[in-house]
């Protein structure tokens, strides 16, 4: 433990050297999210790194073996196992755990939260676990919410188009060596057929993914609906996010040869008619959202609002009761690390305000 500043909450990141827990350490100091005590800590393979932050030189911790006292607030980017088996151990010995993994979301005395949408689910954390939403559901939650409010959301159809960094690491390298391999033999070869590149095998994705798209994200789920789990993800999140426990939702979830920034493109029908106009305007002051012409993953990389555009009336509803529009947003940053902190700063205020 590390401490930073004399008045503050002591804070831990488990999982800080993979690649949502890096960009969570620079959240963390963009913010200036009042720490007092920090820890960083992963796995015994991890264990020993120095990581500087904020001039600080902070040793990764082993969890395995790591004192868990002391700890307000731990953010967790680890996966579903490693959440599963230490959340309830942290919460146990005191701190709020905010977790990013899929593994406490659908738990009904766990709250799940996107910070412009639903932060008053965090006036009471039953289990002392806090959960994450998927990074596609985090992406379209705050276009959706101001629009439910002012129109009543009443049935979905959204189909993702999913960067590799959404795969981790490995998502990112088979991108980058298919890529390659492709520019190396003269990519434009695709042109006239699929297989006139020699690509290496897939070493994540389902398929190749560079110059690609691949409709199957996650694993095929038991209950003979040909979903995915992630497709399912977007629509039991989306419900519980938004407090509408039955809302329709179709969902189709791809992967495309995009480094960072998930799409979506989104036909949404509502209770009550709405205009282009209408929409704009509530858009315009909904937090965490821009408005722009063309959404595009470039644009989103980097940056926290989602781009919400190519907004229109949906031809298949009647009594213009639906809209069409596209968003995108950066899934490493406000769709894992950014809304984590966020959700971090709200526990803070509303449970730690006397040490601020």
């Amino acid at each position: 433990m590390v401490q930073i500043n004399d008045r503050g909450v002591n804070v831990a990141v488990l999982g800080a050297t993979g690649q949502v827990g890096m960009v969570m350490r620079r959240v963390l100091d963009e913010r200036d999210f009042p720490v007092k005590d920090l820890r960083f800590l992963a796995s015994a393979h991890s264990a020993g790194k120095v990581l500087n932050w904020r001039g600080h030189d902070i040793t990764v911790e082993d969890v395995a073996t790591a004192d868990l006292s002391g700890i307000d607030i731990a953010i967790f980017s680890a996966g579903g196992g490693t959440s599963k088996a230490w959340a309830p151990k942290f919460a146990e010995a005191g701190a709020y755990v905010i977790d990013n993994s899929s593994q406490w979301r659908m738990h009904d005395d766990v709250p799940l939260v996107v910070a412009e949408v639903n932060p008053d689910d965090l006036d009471e954390i039953p289990t002392g676990i806090v959960a994450n939403p998927n990074c596609t559901t985090m992406a379209i939650m705050p276009v959706l919410k101001p629009l439910a409010d002012k129109f009543g959301l009443k049935r979905l159809i959204v189909s993702s188009y999913q960067a590799v960094s959404g795969a981790g690491r490995a998502g990112v390298e088979q991108l980058m060596n298919e890529a390659k391999a492709a520019v190396d033999q003269g990519a434009d070869k695709l042109v006239f057929g699929g297989n006139a590149i020699d690509f290496p095998e897939p070493t994540k994705v389902a398929r190749t993914i560079a110059f690609n798209e691949v409709p199957f994200i996650g694993d095929i789920v038991d209950d003979g609906s040909q979903e995915t789990d992630e497709e399912q993800k977007l629509r039991n999140e989306s419900r519980k996010i938004l407090h509408l426990p039955d809302l329709k939702a179709s969902c189709t979830c791809v992967r495309v040869g995009v480094f960072t920034a998930h799409g979506m493109s989104v036909n949404a029908e509502f209770e009550n008619p709405v205009s282009v106009e209408e929409a704009k305007k509530v858009l315009e002051s909904a937090p965490a959202v821009e408005l722009t012409d063309i959404p595009t993953a470039q644009l989103a990389a980097g940056k926290t609002p989602s781009f919400v555009g190519r907004i229109r009336v949906d031809q298949a509803v009647d009594d213009n009761k639906g809209l069409a529009f596209f968003v995108t947003n950066d899934n490493l940053r406000k769709g894992a690390a950014l809304n984590a902190v966020e959700l971090a700063e709200i526990v803070a205020r509303k449970h730690f305000a006397d040490q601020l």
